[in-house]
């Protein structure tokens, strides 16, 4: 397959700059790269390269460039950082190159980490627009992953990171109003600062693929999916369903995801003695054979641990349960809590294993319940649908004022 072309053939240009593989793992851009295309944008992408993955490559309509770097969790915070540099230097010389060709209008940098905005240095010089995109906040991601004080010094440092990244960018989004906040606390001006949440994309999650019936045979079925790691408490789930299993002949759990926290939960299983209650899957799905594999199950939950971290979470999971019309179950954490009411989710307090164990027990002995909250969710979806969200965001990448001209250069070959 051939490269795009160099010559300035479109008016609006858009590259997206984050460290991860694309499309799998990376909804949100996904749904960022599809909402702005439908907008009349041609779309970059520089991302991760797995051994696997071509160098180039073009997704749905988007320009994917893969650059050398592949992710390897569970190293270490020495070895993760260096990671970082070295994916920040590929991508500041790969704009190098691209950026004379390509003339973007604008660049959205995701985080992790942060920093990553700077390697938009050289467009920015030339006019272009930088939008960070804040998926976490570094500081306290870093406080509740390494059980730090949000007044230590490393996450002192990050917050000047951050501080200084957002001054930097033109425009700064991130994911809940409750870090909205937080960064205007922090010093972000209000109108620099602004919510793309994560909601599910309708055209592949939504309600009509749900029917959950008898179809399913008589096995009560929990799934969680998502990224394996303690501070989301799927140990705590596994528990749970071993205590529940006394009062649920036939209960199953699917966990679907990768992490560091893999190998802990599967020694965790097997010590339990939940071979036949709990599988594992690891396999990366594509995100529209994520709904199906969802709707197996009967029961979504959400078993989140809460720190200072997962209380600023809005949990993408949740929301995906919520489109799908299946009744979820969740750790109360305050931002949930500020969404989602008692009737659109089965609350247990978090850390709870009793508690969860009680809230699944319920759900299976109560599928009236069920259907509740099944119901009730739809008006989290008519509150917060993804087609608003989309025409939102891409009217404020349109909105973003026009950078200063730079002299037309020839396309380089």
């Amino acid at each position: 397959m051939n490269k795009p072309e160099n010559a300035s053939t479109f008016h609006k240009r858009h590259c997206m700059i984050v460290h991860a593989q694309y499309p799998l793992g990376e909804p949100r851009v996904e749904r960022e790269v599809e909402a702005l295309i439908k907008g009349g944008y041609e779309v970059d992408i520089l991302c991760l390269r797995s051994l696997n993955e071509l160098p180039f490559e073009v997704v749905a309509g988007a320009n994917t460039y893969r650059l050398p770097v592949s992710r390897k969790k569970g190293r270490g915070l020495a070895a993760q950082m260096l990671e970082y540099l070295y994916f920040f230097i590929l991508v500041f010389l790969r704009l190098f190159i691209l950026h004379p060709r390509r003339r973007y209008h604008t660049l959205q940098v995701h985080n992790l980490p942060d920093f990553l905005v700077f390697s938009t240095l050289l467009p920015k010089l030339f006019g272009a627009r930088i939008i960070l995109d804040l998926h976490d906040l570094m500081p306290e991601f870093f406080a509740g992953t390494y059980n730090r004080s949000m007044d230590s010094l490393p996450v002192r440092l990050l917050k000047l990171q951050e501080k200084i990244s957002c001054k930097f960018a033109d425009r700064v989004i991130t994911v809940t109003e409750t870090w909205r906040q937080t960064l205007i606390e922090r010093g972000v001006p209000a109108d620099k600062v602004s919510v793309v949440m994560n909601v599910a994309n309708s055209q592949i999650f939504n309600g009509q693929m749900s029917g959950r019936s008898s179809e399913r045979g008589d096995r009560f079925k929990l799934i969680y999916h998502g990224t394996l790691a303690q501070r989301y408490g799927i140990d705590l789930l596994l528990h749970a369903v071993a205590i529940a299993r006394d009062r649920i002949a036939d209960i199953h759990l699917t966990v679907h995801g990768r992490g560091e926290f893999l190998p802990d939960l599967l020694d965790l299983a097997q010590k339990l003695n939940l071979n036949g209650n709990v599988s594992f899957s690891t396999v990366l799905l594509p995100l529209h054979e994520l709904p199906a594999f969802i709707c197996q199950a009967d029961v979504g939950v959400v078993p989140y641990r809460r720190n200072i971290f997962t209380d600023g979470i809005l949990p993408t999971k949740l929301m995906e349960y919520t489109a799908l019309g299946m009744p979820a179950i969740t750790a109360r954490t305050p931002v949930i809590q500020s969404y989602f009411d008692e009737d659109m989710v089965q609350y247990f307090p978090a850390e709870d294993v009793n508690a969860l164990a009680d809230a699944i027990v319920h759900l299976y002995k109560h599928p009236e319940r069920r259907a509740q909250l099944a119901a009730g969710s739809s008006r989290f979806i008519t509150a917060h649908s993804w087609e608003n969200i989309a025409r939102g965001y891409v009217g404020m990448v349109e909105q973003l004022p026009a950078g200063k001209s730079f002299p037309t250069r020839e396309p380089l070959t």
